[in-house]
């Protein structure tokens, strides 16, 4: 079968489903999601919608979206119209107006496989289930129930997205598991029509018994990927130097260091700030050995003091890191042509005046297929290419990782890239679990900016480290190559009279280098904390509100991270910690 010919035999050979992420009001996020039924491959697919007036589509991904007047048609792209018997396919869209849709056609029929147009609804999701009884092979798992205009028939069980069984109750024992390893579990209803609705949320499971994670850039090790950002322009009015690892003991205490940023422009990787990376002369006090630089040797800057660092520490891997918030705007060029740009990357960070000083490279795209300070439009197979051409350039020897969002909400930024198919070419993702919330919202409501979980009130579903983890271990991410990212920084408002989340404000904190941010080391005293909540601190003094993490919260944090089995942790950024390094040593004991 090419397509579906008739009416009649689409009712019965696939369905489109719509489902409404956030809802703001003016605007939504909404999702279709087309799965073959049937029991021979479908080629190409078009599904058709009516709006309400008022309501319209503002951008999407994955499909062609047009409209003709109120009635909307989106068509698969080029590489995800086939759907094999069973498969499923999804596209998503932003929203204006408070509309839903109506009178939906797949292909000409109706869109839930009845013999109607548009049919009845589809069944909503079922709660996220839970995890008892978790031992070396098995886990029971429960649920909360769906619900349909016509009546639940029974639940497909899926782990890492691969339906296992089919149960008309709402728990489900799995057996036959391996210990010591990382699953990932939804469920999905199905009405008396055969319907089958939206997933629920992804519960995360790690059996009991087996081996400790190993490092993912240590074949063989056993131990956790400890991970610093070390930034070029902290050596100016931060005065954070490379020597500063060594006195504040943090270099004894963590396994690797990224150093921000190279940039990504003309398709290419570039130097960030060349006196910084290369030039400026360390006086001895300055320098990791007390050795001043002279005006005639080869190599200055943080890159001989990085050099200096792992001669001392010999332990200690470096990663050069390229992008970031500012400089990310380059990556859709470098997309374009992969190859290119991994060559480009090649021969920057192999370059021999300090190709020693590096053992492999970082992108931090913020964000693939989504919006950061500019918005991307490659679409979603461009970061698995260029992940692929990296892997491909810089080999096996080197290390070739990345930094993602952690922005888990429905059609969120986790959604509408490949991180799955990624990570296949990369030792790990550093998982950005920190700025979900701040004063970028100048009037509130006061939230946590790094909370390890969900909490009644949460200003965002989605945005929380747990449920971001838990969807790259759904998608198919490999835990030991997720890092759970900390901030060494604070985030805050002014004009709060709340001492609990959720509070109004007038605008930003004031911060010493930006305002509504600060560092740990300054927040440890000029605002101590007040209160913990979704396993971070909060603190209220007089007017200022900030969120923060601690030596006590980090710990349970690192709990987390050991009992999902993930590869360690990484922390935005060095300079943010005290002078005797308690954060990093928080992170050291806690991961062990």
């Amino acid at each position: 079968m090419v397509g579906l010919a008739t009416p009649a035999e689409a009712a019965t050979s696939a369905t489109a489903t719509f489902s409404k992420g956030s809802d703001w009001g003016t605007g939504f996020d909404g999702k279709w999601t087309i799965k073959n039924t049937g029991t021979t491959g479908l080629t190409s697919w078009t599904v058709e919608w009516d709006f309400p007036s008022g309501t319209s589509v503002t951008s999407a991904w994955d499909a062609d979206v047009t409209s003709s007047g109120n009635h909307w048609t989106g068509k698969n792209k080029s590489y995800n119209g086939t759907l094999a018997p069973g498969a499923s396919i999804s596209f998503g869209f932003n929203g204006a107006g408070p509309g839903s849709p109506t009178s939906c056609k797949l292909n000409g029929g109706s869109c839930d496989g009845g013999t109607t147009v548009p049919g009845d609804s589809a069944p909503s999701a079922p709660g996220t289930p839970t995890a008892s009884e978790i031992a070396n092979t098995s886990v029971k798992l429960g649920w909360s129930a769906a619900t349909d205009d016509k009546g639940i028939k029974n639940y497909d069980v899926l782990r890492d997205g691969t339906k296992i069984a089919t149960v008309t109750g709402t728990t489900y024992t799995n057996t036959g598991l391996t210990a010591g390893t990382d699953y990932s579990y939804t469920v999905q209803a199905r009405d008396t029509a055969d319907q089958t609705g939206p997933v629920s949320g992804a519960r995360a499971v790690h059996t009991t018994g087996g081996g400790g994670g190993t490092d993912p850039g240590n074949p063989g090790g056993t131990g956790k990927v400890k991970l610093g950002y070390f930034t070029d322009w902290g050596i100016y009015a931060r005065n954070y130097q490379v020597k500063n690892l060594v006195t504040s003991g943090s270099a004894d205490k963590i396994t690797h260091i990224n150093y921000a940023f190279g940039n990504v422009t003309g398709g290419k990787c570039a130097i960030g700030d060349s006196y910084a990376d290369y030039d400026k002369a360390f006086t001895a006090a300055e320098s990791v050995d007390g050795v001043a630089d002279t005006w005639d040797q080869p190599l200055r800057g943080n890159f001989n003091q990085l050099r200096k660092l792992k001669a001392a520490h010999p332990n200690i891997k470096i990663i050069w890191s390229f992008g970031g918030w500012s400089w990310s705007g380059g990556f859709g060029e470098a997309a374009k042509n992969p190859a290119a740009f991994a060559q480009s990357c090649y021969d920057l960070v192999e370059d021999p005046r300090w190709a020693d000083v590096f053992d492999g490279i970082d992108i931090d795209w913020e964000y693939p297929n989504a919006c950061g300070l500019t918005c991307d439009t490659s679409g979603s197979a461009a970061f698995k290419n260029v992940a692929q051409a990296l892997r491909a350039k810089f080999g096996t020897g080197n290390l070739v990782t990345a930094a993602t969002t952690a922005d888990a909400s429905t059609g969120g930024k986790i959604d509408v890239a490949d991180y799955a198919g990624a990570a296949q070419y990369l030792n790990w993702y550093n998982v950005m679990t920190y700025d979900f919330f701040g004063a970028f919202a100048a009037q509130g409501p006061t939230a946590p900016h790094s909370p390890l979980t969900s909490y009644p009130g949460i200003p965002q579903q989605g945005f929380n480290s747990a449920e971001a983890i838990a969807k790259f271990k759904a998608k198919g991410v490999p835990a030991n190559k997720l890092l759970l990212g900390i901030g060494f920084y604070g985030r805050g408002w002014t004009g709060v009279t709340q001492d609990a989340p959720g509070g109004t404000a007038t605008g930003a904190a004031q911060g010493t280098y930006e305002a509504g941010i600060e560092d740990y080391h300054v927040l440890k005293s000029s605002c101590p904390v007040t209160g913990t909540i979704a396993g971070t601190a909060y603190a209220h003094c007089g007017t200022n509100w900030w969120s923060y993490d601690t030596p006590a919260t980090i710990a349970g944090k690192m709990t987390y991270a050991k009992q999902q089995g993930l590869g360690g942790a990484f922390f935005w950024e060095f300079s943010g910690d005290t002078s005797n390094g308690e954060l990093v040593s928080a992170i050291n004991s806690g991961l062990g």
